[in-house]
């Protein structure tokens, strides 16, 4: 499926009845990139199957190609299954060399990831990005850096751009982080550390530690390639040096940008089937089977598959509770669910997320304004939101260059005409096929009313519409 580019503001398309949605989505951009880094890193030649293809793992795969890696787009593997959003990569790993300069965009996973692998290339590596880029929180990374005794030049604000000249190898040893800021930086140099010399043990200073398992995934990667890490506690990690072996890798979808389809069941009513749902995973977005039953919807799995039925949803008439949700272990399905407890009949607050402020933009101060600017009460907090039921009517709502907050605009936009994002094309961060595969998500309501008991030749039914009303108010 070929994304296509919107300039243009973007009206999120109104659901007309229930969905019977049945989405099919890309590979994970978390898995992509990190195993992108260890394959970069190996001794041999590995394939990556059902790779995300996106403006991030792009932005991956060719600052790897800059420093000397062999990255090759192949067809799947006879027996293997096809990838429908593009070719699988073969990464054959080479004699890494400096004088490039990276650009990151706005991918966290490059800015974090790239740097202490690129500190084991010979040469001058500049890291740079897009220009909000480079209000994101990069210290962490910089002083991991220079205590491992790389050379780092930067304008002493702890952010890009910034400069380092890499030797071909980095010492490695002790090295103690505060990644309170990002989980990233945690993972970033667990990536590299089996080739640093003396491989790396790592301790957290910080108060606190965000996105866990995205620190368990890395973990659970590295051991697949044969690497030895251990975790004397929480927060504290040994990496033995050593090779990182050749690997083929298969994908699995990106459940986080699973969240708003999942979340629309419960929005416009009906299923929304999401395709080979991992039985066992490491991806935040497996938390939606148990997040958004409380807020009413039912999930079961079918074969490879999980279905979420909302029931006959807001768009029904359907009172949603206000829910507390903890999101420390998963941030970025906040967008989505701040969308559809600004729906809900009663408060919400969702707290653990106050990291957010140095995401793709300060989520949380983004969220508040696009809501408050459709008539909804969302406050910030420390360590969240607080959203208070209310009537939500059409008008304009700002991407900020975040894909996140673009598709939070949709999954409002289900249920409230006039919902305008101004760049859905931000989406192609990590889904590029987003407004494609949600066009086609909606469109099943429209086929679902087309066919139902009583329905006239115009595919209108007997049933009242209550398309842009929140549950409770007249239909």
């Amino acid at each position: 499926m070929v994304a296509t580019t919107h300039s243009r503001p973007w009206t999120a398309p109104v659901a007309r009845g229930p969905l019977a949605g049945d989405v099919a989505l890309p590979g994970s951009k978390s898995l992509t990139n990190r195993e992108l880094v260890l394959a970069a890193l190996a001794d041999g030649p590995s394939t990556i199957r059902l790779p995300l293809h996106s403006r991030d793992s792009a932005l991956m795969t060719t600052a790897l190609r800059q420093l000397g890696v062999g990255i090759d787009e192949v067809e799947p593997t006879p027996g293997t299954a096809a990838n429908p959003y593009g070719p699988d990569l073969l990464v054959t790993p080479g004699a890494m060399h400096g004088d490039v300069r990276v650009d990151c965009g706005l991918a966290g996973t490059v800015m974090r990831f790239l740097p202490p692998l690129a500190a084991l290339a010979e040469g001058p590596v500049t890291i740079d990005g897009d220009p909000y880029a480079r209000k994101r929180p990069m210290a962490a990374i910089i002083r991991a850096l220079v205590d491992l005794g790389v050379d780092v030049t930067d304008d002493g604000g702890g952010a890009m751009p910034f400069t380092f000249v890499g030797t071909g190898a980095v010492r490695g040893g002790s090295l103690e982080i505060d990644a309170s800021a990002s989980s990233q930086f945690v993972s970033g140099l667990l990536l590299s550390a089996p080739r640093f010399t003396e491989g790396l043990h790592l301790r957290h200073v910080g108060d606190r530690l965000p996105s866990m398992p995205h620190i368990a995934m890395t973990v659970d990667v590295l051991r697949a390639r044969g690497v030895r890490v251990d975790e004397p506690s929480v927060g504290e990690w040994v990496v033995r040096p050593g090779p990182i072996a050749a690997r083929d890798v298969t994908i699995e979808p990106d459940l986080s940008n699973a969240a708003p389809f999942a979340v629309a069941a419960l929005v416009a009513g009906g299923t929304v089937r999401i395709r080979t749902w991992p039985t066992e995973t490491t991806q935040v977005g497996a938390d939606l089977e148990t997040l958004l039953p409380r807020w009413g919807a039912t999930v079961t799995r079918d074969g490879d598959d999980l279905v979420f039925d909302g029931g006959v949803g807001i768009r029904g008439g359907a009172s949603l509770p206000g829910v507390d949700l903890d999101l420390t272990r998963g941030g970025e399905l906040a967008p989505a669910l701040v969308a559809l407890a600004a729906l809900a009949d009663g408060p919400s607050e969702i707290t653990g997320i106050g990291h957010l402020r140095g995401h793709e933009t300060d989520r949380l101060a983004a969220l508040a304004a696009d809501v408050g600017g459709l008539g909804g009460a969302v406050a910030e907090q420390q360590d969240g939101l607080r959203v208070e039921p209310a009537r939500l009517s059409g008008g304009a709502w700002a991407a900020h260059d975040d894909h996140r907050m673009a598709t939070a605009g949709a999954v409002v936009g289900l249920v409230t005409e006039g919902v305008a994002v101004d760049d859905i094309g931000s989406t192609a961060k990590t889904l590029p096929q987003f407004p494609e595969l949600w066009a086609a998500l909606v469109a099943t309501a429209d086929d679902a009313l087309a066919t139902a008991p009583g329905a006239d030749t115009a595919g209108r039914t007997d049933a009242p519409d209550t398309t842009g009303t929140r549950q409770g108010d007249p239909a």
